[in-house]
């Protein structure tokens, strides 16, 4: 799948309907990790696609938290997204505001890892250096285990992505854990220009 949105168009669009920097830097992170995965899948032709969607999949999100994935198609419209675009964007809310499932594996992948990403960025504000690098799958996984934790995240959700992808629970943890580490200082420096 391809697009012919630029990142730029994508940005644009989400700052128009997202200022909350908590908002812009979950888009970033769940972006670069959907172009780690798309290059360590075997999909690294349509990695700009994965990147793209991974940055617009909130998109709705901020201004419109009750139509979280429904008013998307609209607010995607504005920069006529192709269809696998809108589809893939709504279908991370499968089971949980629409009942789009995800069918690509980019979608599945987009569906695990959107709340793990959330899950790993707080347990990193948790430590003394504030980052992944340090972070080994041991102290993830006892995060993911305690429900208290970043309660906000739901490992249900998590788990049924895993499911998705038919991979073994630690399987996702550690892929995922290890592109937000190969992904942290360019999420950083992106949220540095478009901050």
């Amino acid at each position: 799948m391809q697009t012919k949105l630029t990142k730029k168009q994508a940005w644009e669009l989400l700052k128009k309907y997202n200022q909350e920097e908590f908002h812009l830097r979950h888009a970033a992170t769940v972006s670069a990790v959907m172009r780690w995965y798309a290059e360590n899948l075997g999909y690294a032709e349509e990695a700009a696609f994965w990147e793209i969607v991974g940055l617009l999949h909130d998109v709705d999100f901020e201004k419109y938290p009750e139509e979280h994935c429904k008013k998307a198609p609209e607010l995607l419209k504005e920069i006529n997204a192709e269809n696998a675009v809108i589809h893939a964007v709504c279908s991370h809310g499968y089971g949980i505001c629409v009942d789009i499932k995800p069918e690509h594996t980019m979608e599945k992948v987009l569906f695990a890892s959107d709340e793990l990403t959330g899950l790993i960025g707080a347990a990193a504000l948790m430590r003394p250096s504030k980052s992944v690098q340090d972070m080994e799958l041991k102290s993830l996984k006892k995060k993911f285990k305690d429900k208290k934790f970043a309660a906000g995240c739901s490992r249900d959700v998590i788990k049924q992505g895993a499911a998705m992808l038919e991979w073994p629970l630690d399987e996702l943890l550690e892929k995922t854990l290890c592109a937000m580490k190969a992904e942290e200082k360019p999420i950083n420096d992106e949220l540095a220009v478009e901050g």
